[in-house]
């Protein structure tokens, strides 16, 4: 990602996270003087908070209306079942890894070089469904996505290839070469970053030394901090993971510190909507693990994953991202 495409993209994170905490499944819209009020708490100019409104509204991640002279925005309609699937899944990644058969799923495909665009789609698509490259037009997962690669491969229209379920040999020249098509070196750091700053906050709140402003700021940005990892980690078998993996100590302490800092942080997004619209102010709440995992056991098995033109923006910023 280049500078000016990071300039532009921290602002939307950081909209989309303060809504997606303290404004999740509310009709209200909120004027843009209160959005420009939270994001100056981050040190975003107006300039800069309105171009980050105005993107994600063309991206269609946030709903948008006028009276007026006043410009108002908010979160695109979602079922409350959606909201709850997808912040449990962001609350709990990295808790546990998954159990494993030894099997893997392996796609082999070729596209023809002027097909380049397809190519690129279909492995960056890969990608985020958890497979790696073992060679060039072969692709592995140690999860059975077979269902969803075929769906994959049926709409980009490549016809030259192969899915399969296979276990590796043992003895082989190349044995545990699938396993190694994962590179973790950089997340194994990038854990062990997060586990050692997010540890020193976690002792600083237990302290008592945080107040609401910098609790706001913190909490999201270790939000944003939080979902790069689901968006990235293959969510690997434990016999495929690498010594000094620390997930499951950051994720720990992602909870803790996101719970803890719940209650400062909402105080303070109501002080800055309070500013411009006090009722408004009144509505906001935010989440914690507890109440997300007791509202996820409600919903049974069947957690829908959505398919409005919120979820498919999210789906296709993910891609894009990849």
């Amino acid at each position: 990602m280049s500078d000016d495409d990071r300039a532009r993209s921290e602002p939307q994170l950081l909209l989309t996270s303060l809504l997606g905490d303290y404004w999740y499944w509310r009709d209200e819209q909120l004027p843009s003087a209160a959005l420009l009020r939270l994001l100056a708490d981050f040190d975003v100019g107006a300039e800069n908070a309105r171009a980050a409104m105005r993107r994600l509204a063309a991206k269609g991640l946030l709903t948008t209306s006028r009276t007026g002279r006043t410009t108002a925005y908010g979160i695109p309609p979602r079922s409350p079942a959606v909201v709850v699937g997808r912040t449990h899944r962001m609350l709990t990644f990295g808790a546990t890894t998954p159990p494993w058969d030894g099997c893997w799923t392996v796609v082999a495909f070729s596209v023809p070089e002027q097909e380049r665009e397809v190519r690129t789609a279909l492995r960056s698509r890969l990608r985020v469904l958890g497979l790696a490259a073992l060679y060039d037009g072969l692709w592995v997962s140690p999860r059975d996505v077979t269902s969803r690669v075929q769906a994959l491969l049926a709409e980009l229209g490549v016809g030259r290839s192969t899915v399969l379920r296979a276990t590796e040999v043992p003895g082989c020249h190349e044995a545990g070469a699938l396993g190694g098509a994962f590179d973790l070196s950089d997340l194994t750091a990038e854990y062990a970053a997060f586990a050692d700053t997010y540890g020193a906050l976690r002792r600083r709140l237990t302290a008592g030394s945080v107040g609401p402003t910098e609790a706001l700021r913190l909490r999201t940005e270790m939000r944003i901090d939080w979902r790069k990892f689901p968006e990235r980690d293959p969510d690997l078998p434990a016999d495929l993971l690498p010594a000094g993996w620390r997930r499951a100590e950051a994720q720990q302490v992602f909870v803790d510190v996101y719970d803890q800092l719940g209650s400062l942080a909402e105080l303070r997004f109501r002080q800055l909507v309070a500013q411009v619209d006090p009722a408004l102010a009144e509505l906001a709440s935010h989440h914690v693990s507890t109440r997300i995992a007791e509202l996820y056991r409600q919903l049974g098995e069947d957690v829908p994953r959505g398919d409005t033109p919120f979820e498919r923006a999210v789906d296709a910023a993910g891609v894009r991202s990849m």
